[in-house]
Order: structure tokens, then sequence, then C-alpha cells
């Protein structure tokens, strides 16, 4: 009997690097061809609502960007027992810790995938909310397939070119081309605050005393204080 795979790409794409684990995910559905027992699962920060995907499956690979420490754009993989170790040693993101707890609590219930591998890529920049991917990261993309690729084919299970159609990714106007396509320039929407969205004082006539006004919260403080 086939071993039921759940190949899961986990990651906020808003939040440059940050989203190479569901880009991998998105990529493989579009250059593989993969049977009717593997599901592929744009997981983003979905947490503990993973937990059904992981209950149904025997196996599971993931995507992710993971801070090891290590040089930007590096890769290493994570099998079986160490992974939740490592989802959760240097904690870069919410989503992490959720799926930690995805794990912990599948183990609790008894039905934890059995096997389990990390493919975890070194981001390099994380704190530009609506980048992409950095190029060193993006290049790391077939390095990860490939890597997923020989995984499954210790599992036996097949693997050809081809696509595969899942209604578990992303909306196509999110995927990586569509997105990192459409961002406005900086120009165009600043990084640090938009003043599209700044209050502005209705014109007065020439000589006329100008009212006051309290300053706006949102100056110098771009959405929820960080930047965009």
């Amino acid at each position: 009997m086939s071993t039921k795979v759940l190949i899961l790409g986990i990651g906020n794409v808003l939040w440059a690097d940050e989203g190479f684990g569901v880009r991998c995910v998105e990529v493989m559905a579009e250059t593989q061809a993969l049977p009717d027992t593997v599901r592929l699962l744009d997981g983003g920060t979905q947490g503990l609502y993973l937990l059904p995907f992981l209950e149904e499956a025997e196996a599971l690979i993931v995507f992710d960007a993971i801070d090891y420490g290590l040089p930007p754009g590096t890769m290493k993989i994570v099998r079986d027992g160490e992974v939740p170790a490592f989802m959760g040693a240097k904690k870069m993101s919410l989503h992490q810790t959720g799926f930690q707890d995805v794990i912990a609590t599948a183990q609790l219930m008894g039905y934890c995938p059995a096997r389990m591998v990390l493919i975890g890529c070194q981001p390099v920049e994380l704190d530009d909310y609506g980048g992409g991917l950095r190029p060193e990261v993006a290049a790391r993309i077939p390095e990860a397939l490939a890597i997923a690729r020989g995984i499954l084919a210790e599992w036996d299970v097949p693997v050809a070119e081809g696509r595969t159609e899942s209604d578990l990714l992303a909306d196509p106007v999110i995927r990586r081309a569509a997105y990192e396509a459409g961002r406005p320039s900086e120009a165009e929407a600043c990084r640090s605050g938009d003043d599209r969205f700044f209050p502005r004082a209705a014109p007065h006539p020439a000589g006329a005393p100008q009212p006051e006004t309290a300053p706006s919260p949102l100056v110098g403080e771009g959405w929820g204080g960080g930047t965009a």
C-alpha cells in the first residue's frame, strides 16, 4: 500500500524570506507530477488548523525558513524526532511556535506521522513587510525540491516532471510572480508609512488663520509601528 505523504510549506509570504516554504510548495505543484497519495498544502501560518492534515498523513515533508545560525541561504535537513526541536529552537515567527504545537498535539493524540523531514533554509531578510524572497533564498528552491524528490524516492513514492493540481494552495493573485511583480515601488508606497493615509487639512484662504490640529498618531509609525 502506498504511503500517504503530506508535503507542507509554512511561513508568511508577506515578510520576505519567511515565504520560502510556501513558495517551495507552489513550485513543486507547477513542476512535479505526484501520485494521489501525496498531498501538497500551503500551510501558511495556520497553526493548529493543520492538525487534521497531519492526522491523515503517514509521512511528512515540511519546507520552511529556519534560523539555524548559518550563513544566509544555507540549507539544512532535519529528520524525525529532531524536527520539533528545530522548529522551536530559535523562533523567528509565531507560525513556528504554532507548528511546534501542532506536532506536539499530534503526538499526544497518537496520530503524528511516523516519518518527518524538515527542509529548511537560512533566511537573508525577514523585516520587509510586503517584500519577496531575496535572491540567495529564491535560488535554493530547486535544491529544496531536489531534496524532497530524493526523500520521496526513499519512501518509494514516484515523482515525474509535470504538474500536480491542488486546491490547498494560495490563490493565484498571491503566488510569487504576481505578488512580487505587483509590489508598489518605494516612491509609490513608502516602506515606513504612506502619506496617502495621513489626514490632510483642507486648504484655507490666504491670510486666514490656520486651525490647530493634533498630530496624526500614524505619522512616523507605519502600519502597526513597523515597516511597510
